[in-house]
């Protein structure tokens, strides 16, 4: 394991994606920048693609990131919706993979349960533990730009040996079980 590297998490999506890079120093990270790329006025689908492409493009060639983390695709009841959001997904991939940058795919749950401890989070939970893991001293509007900067702290979690994931009933029973993932 590498122990100093840039992560960059996205959270795909087709009106907005979320992004968020920390940087690995050990066993620590600090937050680089977390934001949302807006697609809602792109009426066109392939247009909203080349956004996504460009935009993580322009990330990557600004941070540098060592490893790409995304939010996977989950299953849904509108299958034009996931073929979509399976198409943003892909594009971003693509950026990555065009810089050479390695990428590994999370479902939401186990971004949630790293993050939060519980797989069903909402996405205020997840911000809200963010706040406590990373410093982050505002939650932005858009939750897009923190759930992609979870899905890099996932990231994080999972690379280092020793993380257990185990269910928990609480915040607070969370919370004495990782005490040094609250500041």
């Amino acid at each position: 394991m590498s122990k100093d590297r840039i992560i960059l998490g996205i959270d795909p999506g087709t009106t907005v994606m979320g992004y968020g890079l920390i940087h690995q120093k050990g066993n620590k990270i600090e937050l680089l920048t977390l934001g949302v790329v807006k697609l809602n006025k792109l009426s066109n689908h392939a247009l909203k693609l080349q956004k996504i492409f460009k935009r993580t493009i322009s990330i990557i060639d600004e941070y540098h990131p060592d490893e790409m983390a995304i939010e996977a695709q989950f299953f849904g009841k509108n299958v034009q919706s996931m073929l979509k959001l399976g198409r943003a997904q892909g594009v971003a991939i693509a950026a990555a993979l065009s810089r050479d940058i390695p990428y590994t795919e999370y479902e939401p749950k186990k971004i949630k349960k790293a993050v939060t401890g519980n797989g069903n989070a909402s996405k205020e939970q997840v911000a809200a533990m963010l706040k406590s893991i990373i410093g982050l001293k505002e939650i932005p509007e858009f939750l897009d730009a923190t759930d992609g900067l979870a899905t890099a702290v996932c990231h994080f979690y999972q690379r280092k040996p020793g993380i257990e994931q185990k269910s928990y009933g609480s915040w607070k029973a969370f919370i004495g079980d990782n005490p040094n993932r609250v500041k």
